[in-house]
Parts: structure tokens; C-alpha cells; sequence
């Protein structure tokens, strides 16, 4: 009997689905350019996934019995395409697997995926023109307090030590900061802001440029959220009434727990462990009275949430929506959808989907629904005339409010849609505080969320006491510190991702960047009078910039549509390596490698053997370029001379830097237990822990990111001090107090 594979003519695979019909590849709901005799050649691998398929076979069904021109060149150029659509390494494969004498193997787990109606563009819509008291969030530049937005490092799961006397002088100073938006809230009631938690663990911070959605939800007495305990994510259950919280059992394999949502009945949980690179992984559920956790059969997920009936589980992989059933074990295609989908939530009454789409190339997020039978997805007419990073509704109890959260700017808040009507949305809060992750109680009119005000300092390792300095003055909060290789200049970026330049001293500041330019990192010219940056403006790719010292002249050096980042210059200045993005910062379709950009010709030439490699640095002596493969597993180093790449350590890595000398290579290995900053000597291989968690007095910092070397080559560290509680929000507190 023929498997489903083999007679569906849609298959998924990875962040893959291949439309057999229609001869396409499509990647997170964009179509991939791939040719026709490829595609054929890689329809016949996937039918047969897991098996070795013969070159004969291959030569017998895409090209036929009677075919005269130069096969193997052919199949050869087949594969190398198929490859190349897929971002895939002949030398470390993901999908293709070269069996030498014996043929091919499609290595990756594929399933079937029914026919459904797909969405590849949102339906048009007029635009909507909001009432004179509702003011439209601006599109302005990304939140980035301290290092939180952007890191290439999984950085949802670098958690240190919580926080212990900070967080009680900063939640003393919090309590009485969060003002509400009461002129929006029509009727004339003020909504009631009540907090519910001091200790300020809580970590449930939205991250939607690495797709890190963390959801809080109840069940009538209790919240359930992740906090941090000992420098470690932890998922933790608290009770309202009493404040008390206690921390919640999971197996070993939920190293980093994040809640997707709760199910109808409130006795069981949807989780997923975050200890990993990857954009997908599996699905637990845990029973929050008693009983054991299972897994969910071999699913794998970025997001989750229960049916209406209780019995099967929604989950999006990719850019599809399917159905688990707990009874069949099966899953069946429910629906496609343009981007990646999250925090999928059903109206009380089972009618509605609303979720939150992410678009992985201009890095925006908005609300879209699902209503009726038809399962075509539609974009929120409100989501995008408020802002371009709405996200993460959820629903009252009666169904009759969808509170959302919206980040603009320098402030997430909370608004809300009231009935049927989504073109007059209400601000609920206004700041201060970054207010996330809406929770709907059992209360129509109560609402729980996260409020976050966040802090951090920039930290010297001292060489000599080995214990860490605050740096002072102008780099008291600086991240991705970068000095000239004469040691005269520093380049650093504040909070708010803008690009700074100054004298050593501090002397001489200059601003390099517009405050519409949100940038991740630079670095220096070796004659420092050019800073090459990867930045985006507003709704844009990942993309190069180059800026003179002084602060003139700041150009962009390719128009790419897609994400293109970690420039860096080659030791006579005259050419700049970059690659891409790893996929849960949104790369989109396009392949990732190491390639290099002659200034002076603007050509550009991949680096061989640098498929599924980023993050590229040059050594100062310009002999080596060091880069991490996708998974950051591994630290790979590429000889100039000898065009030759080599593995130089398999270790956890993340912001990787050069010392002074090119003889060690500093990273931040986040997936250790003790979260280590080390240096590896690039000739024996040493590796040495420059800083861990026992460098810090216990309760003192709740993260840390390396930012950089001093001139002698110190480590500097930038700690974030969070301060995150949960809250509760009465939408109607005239009703409360008229019952009282």
C-alpha cells in the first residue's frame, strides 16, 4: 500500500512544502525559485524520504529510459540547485544525503499535507479611518532596551541568576509608575491596574525577532508563567490570592520552558522547550494538578493551542496550521498562511482563530483570524493601521473584548476590540512600564499581564582580580563595544540601538546613525577612518551600511531584499565579509553562506564550502575568517591561503570576536550550564572560560551578553537588570465595584 508521502501532492519538511502539482517549493510561506528538472528530481526524493534512491532510478523516472544527453552532469546540476533552494551542505547535510556508488537520500522527516485553500497574499482591504480620539502608533525603530531585542544567539535561553536585592529597589520604584490611557477607555472608567507579584523573576518578555512569543495563562486561581530561579528558566505556578509561587516538575528534556497556551478545561498546559537553535521543536503537555507530562507523538512546533473539543491540539509548523489528534495519533492540515503563525486563540464559543502572523523578511508582526469553514486566514483590519508590530491577542471570557499588545517606538502596550467592531481599537495602558502577554481570567472584565521595565550596565572583567568593574560614564549601558585597532576610538551602541563614536577617553562624541536606523553591530576599518554596520530601518531586511568616522557619509552598500549581516572588514581594508541570518531571525527563502565584497568593484564571491555558515569575522592579520554553523553548534574557521575551511571547536557559540593579536577567538557559549564568555587559541584548540556565573554574587544580575574586548583584550559584559511582574487589569472596574 502506497503511503501518504508517496500519494499527496503537498509535502512539508522542515520550514519546506513542496506543491507536486503545481511544481513549487515554498519556504514559510514564500515561493523559492527552484527549475523544473530539480524539482522533479527532488519530488522523487521526497516520495521516498528515508530511502536510498539509485541514480538509475532517478535517471529511469526524471529524465527517462531513452534520454541522450550527458546524465550524471545533468543529475549532478539537479542536485546542486535542489540544494541550493534548500540552503542545504553537501559536507553536512540537513536534507540531501550523498550515498557515494549508491545514489541519494532524502534524510529529513516529511509528511503529507491534505489540499486546503492557502493564502500567499492578505487580502485587500480599505483603509480604515479610526476615530479622532484613537491616535495610530507611529512606525518607528524597534524596542532594544539593554541587549534584549537582537542577539545571533538563541538568547531567550541565556538566563544567569535572578535577580534579588535589584529587584526589590526596582519594584519599589515600579509600583507606582504604570499609568493608564484613560481618555481612550470610552464610557469614562478608569481601567484598575493591581500587581500581583514583587520579587520581579517573571521572564516572559516578547521577542518577535526571534520569535520567542512566551505566554502567561490561568486557570480560574492560579497563573502559570516562566520565571527564572538559580540561572535557570523555570515554569512556575502562582496564586493569585496569596501571592505564593511555586515552581512546576518538568522533565529533563524542558530545559527552557515556554507556555503556548492552557487547555479548554484549565488542567493542562501546552509547552515547548526553548533550549535550542532550531526554529521548530517538540510539544509537551503537562497536567498542572498531578500526572505525568508526555509528549506530543513526534510533533514538532513553533507554536500551539488546543481545539475547541479538547481532544486535539492546533499547531503551526512552518507557514501551515495543522490538526493533532490525541485519539488517532494523526494530524491533518487545517490551514496556510502567509509567514509564520503564533499565539493562536480561539473565541470562547469555538468560531474564531485570531493569531499573530510574523513576516520573516521586513521583520513585522500583525493580528490575522480564522473565522467559519472556509479556513482562509485574513489580516485585522486594525492590526495595520495601528502599528507594524501588533501581536499577541487574547479573548475575554464572554468573548466579547480581544486585548492585544502593540510596540511602537520606545513602548508596548495594550489595546483592546470591543464586539464585532475591529476598526475602533481602545488603548488600555500607556506605558511606562513595557506592558506584554495579554492573559484572559475567567472574569469577563479581568485581564492578567506582564509589566517589564528594563535596565542594564556594561561590565569589565579585571585581568587581574578577575572580578568584574562597571564601566562608567559613557559606556555605563553601551553594548557591542568595538576600539580602533590604534586603540584611539570606541564605537559602541546605546539602548535605543543607535551607533556611537568617541575618543577613548570619551572625549569627542559623535552620533553615527540616524534614530530611525535601528543597528546590531559595527566594526572598524583597520585604518578607522570607515565603520561598517549591519543595520534595517523600519519594515526592512537586515542590510550593510558603511559610515566615515566623523559621522559623514553614511551609505548602504547593497539593496538586497533580503537579510545580509555581520560585516567585517579584511586586514587591508579593501573588502568586507558578511553572510546571513540564522532562521529564527527571520532569513526567509534565501540560502545562507559566507561571501565577500570587493569595494572597489562591488563584486561580491561566495566563499566555497560556506553553505549553512554565519556570523563571519576576520582576524586582524587577515589570514582566518571564524564563522558558526546554523545550529551554533560549531565554531568553524576558514584559511585565507588555502581556501580550506576547518572545524575549530563543536561547542555552543554566539558573538564571536577576534582578541588583538588573531590567537584566540572570544564567544559566549549560551548553551553550557554555566553560560561561559571563552576564548579558544586558534592553534592548539585550548578552550578557556574567561567568565561563568560563579564570576557574579548569587542574586545579583538576571543575564548577561558579551559585548566585546578592551584594548587588552578584557572581557566587557553587558547585564541586564529586568524587573518583570505580572499584573492584573480591570476593564470594568464600575461593574466590580457595584457588586461589592
Amino acid at each position: 500500500m502506497l503511503s501518504d508521502v508517496q500519494t499527496s501532492n503537498r509535502l512539508a519538511f522542515g520550514l519546506f512544502e513542496a506543491d507536486l502539482k503545481a511544481g513549487e517549493l515554498w519556504k514559510s510561506g514564500r515561493r523559492i525559485k527552484l527549475q523544473s528538472q530539480p524539482f522533479k528530481v527532488l519530488t522523487v526524493l521526497l516520495q521516498s524520504a528515508g530511502e536510498v534512491v539509485t541514480r538509475e532510478e532517478l535517471q529511469r523516472r526524471v529524465w527517462g529510459p531513452d534520454v541522450v544527453v550527458d546524465f550524471e552532469h545533468s543529475l549532478s546540476s539537479a542536485i546542486k540547485k535542489a540544494r541550493e533552494a534548500l540552503s542545504d551542505d553537501a559536507e553536512n547535510p540537513r536534507f540531501i544525503e550523498t550515498l557515494s556508488k549508491r545514489g541519494y537520500r532524502f534524510i529529513a522527516p516529511v509528511s503529507a499535507v491534505a489540499e486546503v485553500q492557502s493564502v500567499r497574499e492578505p487580502a485587500k482591504l480599505d483603509p480604515i479611518i479610526l476615530p479622532a480620539n484613537i491616535v495610530p502608533m507611529e512606525t518607528a525603530p524597534d524596542r532594544t532596551f539593554g541587549s534584549r531585542l537582537l542577539r545571533f544567539a538563541t538568547r531567550r535561553i541565556l538566563l544567569l541568576a535572578a535577580v534579588a536585592f535589584v529587584s526589590f529597589i526596582l519594584g519599589t520604584s515600579i509600583a507606582g509608575k504604570l499609568r493608564l490611557f484613560s481618555s481612550l477607555n470610552e464610557g469614562g472608567s478608569i481601567p484598575r491596574v493591581v500587581r500581583l507579584t514583587q520579587a520581579g523573576r517573571v521572564y516572559s518578555s516578547v521577542d518577535t525577532a526571534f520569535e520567542s512569543l512566551p505566554a502567561t495563562v490561568t486557570d480560574g486561581p492560579h497563573l502559570y508563567t516562566s520565571t527564572v530561579e538559580d540561572g535557570h528558566d523555570v515554569l512556575s505556578q502562582l496564586t493569585i490570592s496569596t501571592g505564593e509561587m511555586q515552581t512546576l516538575t518538568l522533565p529533563s528534556e524542558i530545559a527552557s520552558p515556554e507556555i503556548n497556551d492552557i487547555s479548554p478545561d484549565k488542567t493542562q498546559l501546552l509547552v515547548r522547550s526553548h533550549l535550542s537553535a532550531e526554529p521548530e521543536e517538540p510539544l509537551w503537555v503537562i497536567p498542572v494538578v498531578g500526572g505525568s507530562a508526555f509528549r506530543v507523538a513526534n510533533i514538532l512546533a513553533h507554536d500551539a493551542t488546543w481545539m475547541p473539543d479538547a481532544r486535539s491540539i492546533l499547531y503551526a509548523y512552518g507557514s501551515q496550521l495543522n490538526v493533532f489528534s490525541l485519539d488517532s495519533g494523526k494530524s491533518t492540515p487545517f490551514a496556510a498562511v502567509q509567514g509564520r503563525a503564533f499565539w493562536l486563540r480561539w473565541s470562547p464559543d469555538g468560531r474564531r482563530l485570531r493569531f499573530t502572523i510574523i513576516d520573516s523578511i521586513n521583520h513585522t508582526s500583525s493580528l490575522w483570524e480564522i473565522s467559519g469553514d472556509n479556513h482562509r486566514p485574513r489580516p485585522l483590519p486594525n492590526s495595520r493601521t495601528l502599528s507594524s508590530n501588533a501581536c499577541c491577542g487574547v479573548w475575554t471570557a464572554d468573548g466579547r473584548d480581544f486585548v492585544f499588545q502593540v510596540m511602537a517606538g520606545r513602548t508596548t502596550d495594550l489595546w483592546r476590540l470591543s464586539g464585532d467592531d475591529s476598526s475602533r481599537p481602545l488603548r488600555m495602558t500607556n506605558g511606562p512600564l513595557f506592558n506584554e502577554s495579554p492573559a484572559g481570567g475567567r472574569n469577563p472584565n479581568e485581564i492578567f499581564f506582564v509589566g517589564h521595565d528594563y535596565q542594564s550596565q556594561s561590565e569589565r572583567l579585571d585581568t587581574q582580580t578577575k572580578q568584574f568593574v562597571r564601566l562608567q560614564g559613557f559606556l555605563a549601558h553601551a553594548e557591542h563595544v568595538s576600539y580602533s585597532r590604534d586603540h584611539r576610538f570606541v564605537l559602541w551602541l546605546d539602548p535605543m540601538s543607535r551607533l556611537w563614536r568617541a575618543q577613548a577617553d570619551g572625549q569627542d562624541r559623535v552620533q553615527l546613525t540616524p534614530n530611525s536606523l535601528h543597528v546590531f553591530l559595527a566594526n572598524w576599518s583597520p585604518d578607522g577612518t570607515i565603520v561598517t554596520l549591519m543595520a534595517r530601518r523600519p519594515g526592512s531586511p537586515w542590510q550593510i551600511f558603511v559610515v566615515n568616522a566623523n559621522g559623514e557619509n553614511l551609505r548602504q552598500l547593497m539593496r538586497a531584499d533580503y537579510n545580509v549581516a555581520d560585516p567585517s572588514f579584511s586586514a587591508d581594508g579593501k573588502s568586507i565579509v558578511f553572510g546571513g541570518i540564522p532562521d529564527l531571525m527571520g532569513q526567509g527563502d534565501t540560502p545562507r553562506s559566507i561571501e565577500v565584497l570587493d569595494l572597489a568593484t562591488n563584486h561580491i564571491t561566495e566563499l566555497p564550502g560556506s553553505k549553512g555558515l554565519f556570523s563571519p569575522r576576520w582576524s586582524p592579520d587577515g589570514q582566518q575568517i571564524a564563522a558558526l554553523t546554523l545550529d551554533q553548534r560549531k565554531i568553524m574557521l576558514y584559511d585565507v591561503k588555502i581556501q580550506s575551511w576547518r572545524i575549530l571547536a563543536v561547542t555552543s557559540a554566539a558573538d564571536p570576536v577576534w582578541s588583538s593579536d588573531s590567537r584566540y577567538l572570544y564567544f559566549h557559549a549560551y548553551m553550557a550550564p554555566l553560560n561561559p564568555v571563552s576564548r579558544i587559541e586558534v592553534s592548539g584548540g585550548h578552550i578557556e572560560p574567561m567568565v561563568t556565573i560563579k564570576e557574579f554574587p548569587s542574586g545579583t544580575v538576571s543575564r548577561y551578553f558579551f559585548s566585546g574586548l578592551t584594548p587588552d583584550n578584557a572581557v566587557i559584559i553587558n547585564v541586564e537588570l529586568d524587573n518583570s511582574n505580572l499584573y492584573s487589569l480591570d476593564l470594568n472596574p464600575a461593574a466590580g465595584s457595584e457588586s461589592e
